[in-house]
């Protein structure tokens, strides 16, 4: 056997890293989800311990953490080769609450679009945001140094509900977990990960901003955030355009705050998510995957004794809505991982793993989401901009209030708006009906309001989200139909902020 064509890894310290890894997220969440967008468009630089509250009654129902595991199972009944549509379960039935892109992918499905059109921008205006990114952990577990196995599975996996950048994000940070297993300088590792997606999409520019900043500036972390920060923030999801701060939750760019931990933290766990904390933004998503894949790089054993100790009591505890844990998870992934494997050509002989060579690299046509898309207006619930006609009240109900309802049939909202693209919030009620849609007085789509009752206040949802328009100025009327889905108990409505655009989206591919 040519041994420079195999990785060799010992089995023991396989489980070390894959532990590591789960054990490296789930505290990274803990320690950034009390900074949770604190920090937008600055540094965050108050303290960083760790909420009493968190592993007792807060991690255990961390969205980071149960999609993981969710699609994990979805692995462990159908095997390596499950495909997307196995995957797209996830969606429709889990009893969990789901948001941004992993939210309208929901919705999508289960309005009866394909699941491999789920996070297609032409369908999911969230289509760069983060939420690949957040749960791609499992793919580069099972798949320890094999690229090509952890980039076949981001590909059924990914595009459930993201596209273009959204969808890179998730394939980069994948490979980065698969080649913390056969390498040890972090630099170089990112370097192999960069490889897997395309040289010309954005994220590969910014990430190979990145690595050129550190080089130049290797003890000053903060020199090189302003630097991203300046070039690099701009994000179109309809929650980016707010009157304060400078809200991004884009996969892409939160990821550079994830390499940035990496690189600045020295090798050192807690160093490395500290400052990723710092960085702001989506904080417990960042600090997760950060977390991840330090723990990843560490092992269990070298991680912090505080780490282990605060972790300890809760390993075998399932993550809610799963029946997964982070022991159990490990386990499996481990298991998978052999199999994985296997599969590639590689074998276990007295103790140790053989792991194929396998190169990393990326081969395709790029995606690429929102073409020369900017914004043009942005309008919450309570502009005057946007005129309520009928019985229209804020709804009690949803968390933050952004949204107005009514129960009557002929009730509409009308705005008035320029541009080529037209977002408008809606919320998802299982006693909402079905709300018509019209561009300067045509009816153009319908949408169903209705949603199980276990999903009742999804806020992030779409009421409209029309493109390809003329460049010109139009009005949008929302209309209270008096039809509903058979399941819902009545015909109410709720609806909120609005976001115009100019640009384009990716067009529909040929087959579909």
């Amino acid at each position: 056997m040519p041994k420079n064509k195999y990785y060799e890894l010992s089995l023991n310290t396989l489980q070390d890293k894959i532990l590591g890894g789960w054990c490296g997220k789930a505290y990274g969440c803990m320690m950034g989800e009390p900074m949770e967008f604190k920090a937008q468009g600055e540094t965050y630089e108050g303290s960083l311990d760790i909420d009493p509250k968190a592993p007792t009654t807060w991690l255990h129902n961390e969205d980071d953490m149960y999609v993981n595991m969710a699609l994990l199972e979805i692995m462990r009944e159908k095997g390596l080769d499950a495909g997307i549509d196995d995957y797209a379960e996830v969606f429709r039935e889990s009893e969990f609450m789901l948001w941004h892109a992993n939210g309208q992918a929901r919705q999508n499905i289960k309005d009866g679009i394909a699941p491999g059109l789920s996070g297609h921008p032409f369908y999911n205006p969230h289509a760069d945001d983060i939420d690949f990114q957040i749960e791609c952990d499992f793919i580069g577990l099972v798949s320890p140094g094999l690229p090509l196995s952890s980039t076949r599975i981001a590909d059924q996996v990914g595009h459930l509900m993201n596209y273009g950048e959204g969808y890179y994000a998730g394939v980069f940070l994948s490979s980065l977990y698969a080649a913390a297993f056969i390498e040890t300088d972090r630099t170089r590792m990112i370097e192999m990960a960069i490889q897997t997606i395309p040289t010309d999409c954005d994220y590969a520019a910014m990430l190979r901003d990145l690595l050129s900043y550190y080089r130049e500036e290797q003890n000053d972390w903060r020199q090189t955030w302003q630097k991203i920060e300046d070039k690099w923030n701009f994000d179109l999801c309809p929650w980016a355009k707010t009157d304060k701060g400078r809200f991004n939750i884009q996969g892409h760019f939160n990821g550079l705050y994830i390499i940035m931990g990496v690189l600045y933290g020295g090798g050192d766990y807690i160093k490395s998510i500290s400052i990723c904390t710092r960085c702001g933004q989506d904080t417990d998503s960042n600090v997760g995957n950060c977390g991840g894949i330090m723990g990843a790089i560490c092992g269990y054993e070298n991680l912090p004794e505080t780490v282990k100790s605060e972790l300890e009591p809760y390993m075998d505890r399932d993550y809610n809505h799963t029946s997964l844990s982070n022991n159990s998870a490990s386990v499996l992934c481990y298991d998978l991982a052999l199999s994985n494997i296997e599969q590639a050509g590689g074998h276990i002989e007295e103790g140790k793993v053989y792991i194929p060579e396998q190169r990393f690299y990326f081969e395709g046509t790029r995606e690429v989401s929102f073409i020369n898309m900017h914004f043009v207006d942005a309008y919450k619930s309570d502009d005057k901009a946007i005129s309520w006609h009928g019985d229209w009240h804020v709804d009690e109900e949803g968390w933050g209030k952004e949204t107005l309802t009514s129960s009557n049939p002929g009730d509409y909202a009308e705005v008035n708006f320029s541009g080529t693209c037209i977002y408008m919030q809606g919320n998802l009620k299982s006693d909402y009906g079905i709300i018509d849609i019209y561009i300067d007085g045509e009816l153009v789509q319908q949408r169903d309001c209705y949603i199980a009752p276990r999903w009742n206040n999804s806020m992030q949802s779409t009421a409209v989200w029309l493109t390809g328009l003329t460049d010109d100025t139009h009005t949008l009327k929302v209309v209270i139909s008096d039809k509903k889905n058979p399941k819902s108990s009545g015909t109410s409505a709720g609806l909120g902020r609005v976001v115009s655009y100019r640009g384009e989206v990716a067009a529909l591919p040929d087959e579909w």
